[in-house]
């Protein structure tokens, strides 16, 4: 793994992508617009309206930097060569907790796209980290915020 990339779906790099053009169109049009007219109103100084605008530009273009980044960082996951002995970005594995009967699947992605009530868990996350090199069979020890936690890995795909 590459320390400054991005592990993303391509599903996720459309996403962003799609911020990150309204961003730069309709957004910054948006807060030109307001700048503008805050401008219009006389004394800056004690222009709340102005103030404001000036805010959410900074918030603004902080974001676009950021998607920028990211996006120049990105690595496709759904590109990597899965090696399904062993789990890994990009994969989706089927655990189950210790004591219970439910099977859960997740798909292993980057944080950027972590969203575990999508079935979506980031490799970086406690969870994650546990599962990452083991291999079908394996009961792996997850330390979470809430406590520890057996998962017996089920399935790889």
């Amino acid at each position: 793994m590459t320390t400054n990339a991005n592990y993303l779906t391509a599903e996720g790099i459309a996403r962003l992508r799609e911020e990150l053009a309204d961003l730069k169109g309709r957004g910054r049009d948006e807060i030109a617009k307001r700048l503008r007219a805050a401008i219009e109103q006389g004394d800056l100084s004690e222009n709340a309206d102005y103030i404001s605008a000036k805010e959410e530009q900074a918030f603004l273009e902080g974001r676009i930097r950021e998607l920028e980044l990211v996006l120049n960082n990105a690595i496709i996951i759904d590109e990597i060569e899965q090696n399904l002995e062993e789990v890994g970005i990009g994969d989706r594995v089927t655990i189950k907790e210790e004591g219970y009967d439910i099977e859960e699947t997740y798909h292993m992605v980057g944080p950027k796209e972590a969203d575990p009530t999508k079935g979506r868990i980031s490799y970086e996350s406690p969870i994650g980290k546990a599962l990452i090199g083991h291999k079908v069979g394996e009961v792996v020890n997850a330390e979470t915020p809430s406590g520890s936690l057996k998962l017996k890995i089920i399935r790889i795909e």
